[in-house]
């Protein structure tokens, strides 16, 4: 198979490191893909504005250097003017076979995603999917219609506490799940700072609880029966935006055999700027025989200096490695890039057919089941916590809630 085009659509923090001093995971997945030798083509990346561009720009001529790759690409939009619907440009200027990973603000997952689709790209899209079961339900069908291979960026999947926790629970060395606990929260500086522009279209458990929302159907197989959230709005509210600080989520879960279990889902993005790590996270399960319990933010590792104080960083999310001018990133976060791009080989090749990654990877398909409790959680924090009914019909894009 000859080289494949890559198109990035988004220029923010995840995928270039915007506002930090990092570099994001997109682009060091992206830049370790090439220095493996793996076919790439060219790559394209549009954003809306020539900040987000030459930002870029930037992250790319400076991961050259570190890294001892050259890595061309081309931007959209050109020149000094703005353009939100650059992507558009750039997909007519993309020739196949292609592939595009959407890294935008959640209310645009629909829009770009469908873009793509319809012009017969291989799609990788962040988490959330969307936030209504309707819209997955279109996306799948354009899939079909388009006979493309779509995915979700739920690298939690491939984290190896993760994998460890879903061998525990399949082999029954803990017996049937009673109650999950799961908290996750990050950094003041990420809704008041870097999603500032779009954070009235999102919440916290949106952004955050959804991967533990996925987590808990990828180590189960389990279907969610009803759900409920609470959130509490005060210290952004504070500064001008209208966004909860932290929402709890409950889900009632039924096994495939028929027992059933909970899930606590607590999640804020209000941490201090000073805490140690960019996200605070861990997960515990009882069952009824015995427990698990992870603590994915303590991965053993701190750095103490003088200019940053305490660190725990994560090792095994997205981590550079190796003297300058040959680094390398390694991680979980950088796997979930590599097992889509490996995948669009395959199908390419015709070496694996799309069918056969549903029950493998994270497909829009998979996606139906954290999208139904999302939108559960989102009724019922509309609704002071009531309890959402969530109806299954089936996992083939046919699928709804009562409330």
């Amino acid at each position: 198979m000859k080289s494949f085009n890559i198109l990035i659509i988004g220029t923010g923090m995840y995928v270039c490191g915007k506002g930090t001093e990092d570099y994001g995971t997109i682009l060091p997945a992206i830049f370790e893909w090439k220095k493996k030798a793996n076919n790439i083509g060219k790559i394209y990346i549009a954003g809306k504005n020539p900040e987000g561009i030459n930002t870029i720009k930037d992250k790319i001529s400076k991961l050259e250097r570190i890294m001892g790759v050259k890595l061309t690409a081309y931007c959209f939009p050109e020149g000094n003017r703005s353009n939100p619907n650059s992507y558009q440009e750039a997909i007519r200027k993309i020739s196949k076979p292609a592939c595009a990973i959407v890294v935008v603000p959640d209310n645009l997952h629909r829009e770009v995603a469908s873009a793509t689709i319809e012009a017969g790209l291989h799609t990788l899209v962040v988490k959330p999917l969307v936030p209504a079961i309707k819209e997955v339900q279109e996306l799948i069908e354009a899939q079909k219609r388009r006979k493309v291979y779509c995915a979700v960026e739920f690298h939690k999947r491939f984290d190896q506490a993760n994998l460890k926790l879903r061998d525990t629970i399949s082999q029954g060395l803990i017996g049937d799940p009673l109650y999950f606990l799961a908290e996750y929260s990050q950094k003041k500086s990420v809704p008041s700072e870097h999603f500032k522009k779009w954070v009235d279209n999102t919440n916290v458990f949106q952004y955050l609880g959804i991967h533990y929302v996925d987590i808990i159907y990828f180590v189960t197989k389990a279907i969610p029966m009803r759900a409920m959230g609470i959130g509490q709005k005060g210290w952004l509210f504070s500064k001008g935006i209208d966004s909860y600080d932290s929402i709890q989520g409950v889900i009632e879960w039924e096994l495939p055999l028929g027992k059933r279990f909970t899930s606590h889902i607590l999640t804020n993005w209000i941490d201090p700027e000073n805490t140690s790590a960019m996200s605070d996270q861990k997960i515990k399960v009882i069952g009824t025989k015995g427990r698990f319990e992870s603590d994915q933010k303590d991965r053993g590792v701190m750095i103490v200096t003088d200019n940053k104080g305490i660190e725990e960083p994560n090792p095994y999310f997205c981590s550079a490695y190796g003297p300058r001018g040959n680094v390398s990133y390694y991680g979980y976060g950088i796997d979930s890039i590599h097992q889509f791009l490996q995948d669009v080989v395959q199908i390419e090749k015709g070496i694996s057919k799309i069918a056969d990654l549903e029950d493998k990877r994270p497909t829009f398909r998979q996606s139906i089941i954290s999208t139904m409790v999302l939108e559960a959680v989102n009724k019922s924090l509309k609704q002071e916590g009531r309890w959402i009914k969530i109806k299954v019909c089936n996992l083939n894009g046919r699928s709804s809630y009562t409330g």
